[in-house]
């Protein structure tokens, strides 16, 4: 016996005006009593099928006995007597008698790839232990706080030695415990939402609310989340509302029309990446993306969300020819339904979840990306700072004799630092597809001077404004280019230059979370100053970090030349001591060893337009950090 049940109304007319924000919790499949009866509910919107069934691994993929019933544009049946854990498609008849089967958009759990059916799966039932983790969140927490990022794809961070990946319950215990040991505050996962082909390294999805079945179970993946919490780490997922994989078994026209994409194939496939673009100014296209980024939060306790290629979201013509090009009503070519998507995302987001991470991976010079929506801002409160990211690492290729003229592409980014609320990131991105690794990237005459250059681009990143964030394998100077299929190279800890890099990061990674001057003012164009801006051809970046008490300051003094400096006068704005607390060129971090005594007595001596200086030693490829103690009485 089967039983026909009409979604509820209010529920519905939610979802086709585009506010319903937690349409997972009655489409899909869910188990359910009805009439004293336990079995499966199921829901699908397909409001241009002639008629939809259930079909699975309990009725042998026939679903002709299973037939579903329409009201508003949701197809529903209730089966009972199915349990959790059955396989299950739906059987689309489309208006044009074309019967083919379609993943739940909505399904919780999917099979391991290459199986592509839906499984019916709660996840009621698990006892969360990050209560703590939970109450100490504020709304400015992150802001005011340190941030710094470790971005993984668990795939290929370790791998066992039978080449099976690690699961998320192995991964609980190993990269928790890794990250927290060297210091970072966050984990970034790389998309784990249900992909079918490993070499999109899931940024190609079929299944929104399916935590990919690679490394376990929904409850794994939630054990693992909880550790994480529990040791103090936050965790961010990439998000990928930009685009979905035209797999015939996702959401690529899926009741025989365009339903979750753009209709006129112009706006609704992105020629570049071969992938179908989001309806987003269908409501109920609204509903489904905003809906699972809340998922996310409330069901997983995600912490935020890396929103991936947010340029192509804002732009009708993102990596098109010249001759496809569209324009929107205005004649411009922004697409004003995916900023307004944007926006509202951002806006139901915070008002759910006020501490919550969004960050936009966006490319473009679009303005606003982290001002509010009220102001006409795009919402986010991160923007990953691209622009920061491949100009310092053109400069770090660049030779000595190059550098003289290029220093612009250091440290035009001190320019613009606050115009958005920035995240400096070296990420996956910047490591494969022939483009070498980072420390591969360093000039250099030998490994000496490539791991010193690195040494000291960190250190420049840690010292400039904005929050950080590092890709696996650069916190020990990984030497080729990253490979999704195979693990890290982690026999290079073997190597002594290796390890000394290593301890450099962690050693770094800790001074960093320790200083208020590295932080707390990281969006105030008060927390920094310049040192000696004017000189472009030294190879010199200098400038001091302020915390909001301005007597907790740091002076960094980067050095990307292999001149040493010796008895270097430096100015000062305040009498007092200054000590050498950071150092990238010791010797335990594989450096020469240029240091400076522990307690420098600023000198009533005027220098490089401040009243006091004091007289340094600034060694090659390396940076310097001094913090400073007022004076007694």
């Amino acid at each position: 016996m089967t039983m026909a049940s009409a979604p509820d109304s209010d529920a519905t007319y939610l979802l086709h005006e585009g506010t319903q924000y937690q349409s997972y919790q009655f489409l899909g499949s869910h188990l359910e009593e009805r009439h004293g009866l336990r079995g499966i509910n199921f829901a699908v919107w397909a409001p241009n099928a002639k008629q939809v069934n259930v079909s699975g691994s309990f009725n042998g993929w026939d679903g002709s006995n299973h037939k579903m019933t329409m009201s508003d544009g949701v197809w529903t049946l209730f089966i009972p007597k199915l349990e959790e854990g059955i396989l299950y498609k739906y059987e689309i008849i489309t208006l044009d008698d074309e019967c083919y089967l379609k993943s739940d958009p909505y399904a919780f759990h999917t099979e391991l790839r290459p199986g592509t059916a839906s499984i019916v799966t709660s996840l009621e039932g698990y006892e969360w232990q990050d209560e703590e983790w939970l109450a100490t969140k504020t709304s400015n927490q992150f802001l005011q706080q340190p941030l710094l990022i470790y971005e993984v794809h668990l795939g290929s961070w370790k791998r066992k030695e039978d080449g099976d990946f690690y699961t998320y319950l192995e991964l609980a215990d190993e990269l928790v415990d890794y990250v927290l040991e060297r210091g970072y505050t966050h984990i970034e996962l790389m998309p784990l939402e249900e992909h079918p082909l490993d070499a999109s390294w899931g940024y190609q999805v079929t299944s929104y609310f399916s935590v990919t079945s690679r490394f376990g179970s929904p409850k794994d993946f939630m054990v693992f989340v909880d550790r994480c919490h529990q040791k103090g780490i936050g965790v961010i997922m990439d998000w990928v509302p930009a685009h979905f994989c035209k797999d015939a078994h996702g959401l690529t026209r899926f009741d025989g029309t365009p339903l979750y994409e753009y209709a006129d194939s112009r706006k609704g496939e992105n020629p570049t990446w071969g992938t179908q673009i989001f309806d987003y100014g269908k409501p109920e296209v609204m509903s489904f993306l905003i809906s699972n980024a809340l998922f996310w939060m409330d069901v997983y306790h995600i912490d935020g969300l890396r929103v991936d290629a947010v340029y192509s979201i804002l732009t009708l013509n993102f990596d098109r020819e010249d001759g496809d090009r569209i324009t929107n009503e205005f004649g411009g070519d922004e697409n004003l339904e995916g900023i307004a998507f944007l926006q509202k995302l951002n806006a139901v987001v915070f008002s759910r979840y006020p501490n919550a991470l969004m960050m936009a991976e966006d490319s473009s010079s679009y303005p606003g990306v982290t001002a509010s929506v009220d102001h006409g801002g795009l919402g986010f409160n991160y923007k990953w700072n691209l622009g920061y990211t491949w100009n310092t690492l053109e400069y770090m290729k660049k030779t000595q004799e190059e550098r003289g003229a290029a220093e612009d592409q250091l440290t035009n980014s001190l320019l613009n630092a606050w115009e958005e609320n920035y995240i400096l990131p070296y990420a996956h991105d910047e490591v494969v597809h022939s483009t070498k690794s980072l420390l591969g990237k360093m000039s250099g005459d030998d490994n000496w001077q490539r791991f010193a250059n690195l040494r000291v681009l960190y250190s420049y990143m840690i010292g400039h404004p904005g929050k950080k964030l590092l890709f696996m394998g650069n916190e020990f100077g990984q030497m080729d280019d990253w490979n999704s299929e195979s693990a890290l190279e982690w026999n290079l800890l073997e190597f002594e230059e290796h390890q000394q890099f290593e301890s450099f990061v962690k050693t770094m990674n800790h001074f960093y979370k320790a200083e208020k001057a590295l932080w707390e003012l990281d969006y105030d164009p008060s927390g920094f100053e310049a040192i000696g801006a004017e000189d472009q051809s030294d190879g010199l970046v200098m400038f001091i970090r302020k915390a909001e008490n301005t007597d907790e300051h740091l002076v960094i003094v980067c050095n990307f030349k292999t001149e040493v400096h010796e008895n270097y006068r430096l100015g000062v704005m305040k009498q007092g001591t200054y000590q050498e607390v950071f150092n990238s060129d010791k010797p335990e971090f594989g450096g020469s060893g240029v240091g400076n005594e522990s307690h420098l007595i600023a000198e009533e001596f005027a220098c490089q337009d401040r009243p006091y200086s004091i007289t340094i030693h600034i060694p090659p490829l390396a940076a310097v950090i001094f913090k400073y103690t007022p004076s007694e009485g």
